[in-house]
């Protein structure tokens, strides 16, 4: 064998080897169940949805994506859709995201007993379909910590977090990772103002896309070294920021920025347009 064939034949043996040890195949068909962030992550190509198939054909893998984001919907509303939005169609993973509208919309929301209901009875039932689940822990209602929403919202999420184990369910802890990089980010810019990974607190700027798309891919079973194949793909995708389309890079540059100024991102961005030359 020349060196050549030899060094090819390795190659493609790692590359096997590392496909065979994430959870999504080429042709698997992944449904996106969720609120308005998973609804969003899907309308824009730099949403999260977008970037999750991006990443994994930037690694070899090609799925076919099935939206089944609805803004306003809580666990009830998608126990209910379950067999017609997602099992119907036969996918072989289910990616979950719920739980911020059920504290979010207070008295109309889902109280954590039924909540723990609804979700325990949505899992069992895509499980008995055959289809692998991986769970997301809702991210944030509002970026503090210390607010009373979050402080809600804790419970559902160490909920969330037990079920994967007992469940066997794929696990992307997002509240966790976000309030991790908010805490070190203002550590580092105190003066920063407003959101670093969404536009109202709630719904994702692109560098909150991207964060969510990493843990959904991590959760996938990608390495560090394929994280950062499918990062090298997603600096093109925009999604939206206050109705104009940025990039996650472009955030991550201008969040520092607005930071040594004491703004927020947004007020960043209208102070450029302002201090643009008349023509």
């Amino acid at each position: 064998m020349t060196k050549k064939i030899f060094t090819t034949v390795i190659t493609l043996f790692i590359t096997v080897a590392a496909m065979a040890e994430t959870a999504v195949k080429n042709g698997d068909a992944i449904s996106f169940l969720g609120d308005s962030i998973t609804y969003y992550g899907n309308r824009f190509e730099g949403g999260y949805v977008n970037l999750v198939i991006a990443g994994l054909k930037a690694n070899g893998i090609d799925a076919v994506k099935l939206p089944a984001g609805i803004s306003g919907h809580k666990s009830n509303q998608m126990l209910a859709r379950l067999e017609q939005d997602v099992l119907a169609k036969k996918p072989q993973i289910m990616t979950l995201s719920c739980g911020v509208n059920d504290v979010w919309h207070g008295k109309r929301g889902v109280k954590l007993p039924e909540y723990k209901k609804n979700i325990t009875e949505l899992i069992d039932k895509a499980q008995a379909a055959g289809v692998k689940v991986c769970i997301l822990t809702a991210t944030m209602i509002t970026e503090n910590p210390d607010a009373g929403y979050n402080l809600t919202l804790a419970s559902y999420n160490d909920f969330l977090r037990q079920l994967a184990r007992e469940k066997g369910c794929m696990l992307a802890d997002l509240n966790a990772v976000m309030q991790k990089e908010i805490a070190a980010f203002k550590a580092k810019y105190p003066d920063f103002k407003g959101n670093l990974f969404t536009n109202d607190g709630v719904h994702m700027n692109p560098n909150g896309n991207e964060l969510m798309a990493e843990g959904v891919l991590r959760a996938f079973g990608l390495d560090d070294a394929q994280i950062a194949k499918a990062k090298s793909v997603w600096h093109d995708k925009y999604s939206d920021v206050g109705r104009v389309l940025f990039s996650g890079r472009m955030i991550r540059k201008i969040a520092p920025l607005a930071a040594e100024k004491g703004v927020s991102i947004q007020e960043y961005l209208a102070q450029m347009v302002e201090n643009l030359p008349e023509k």
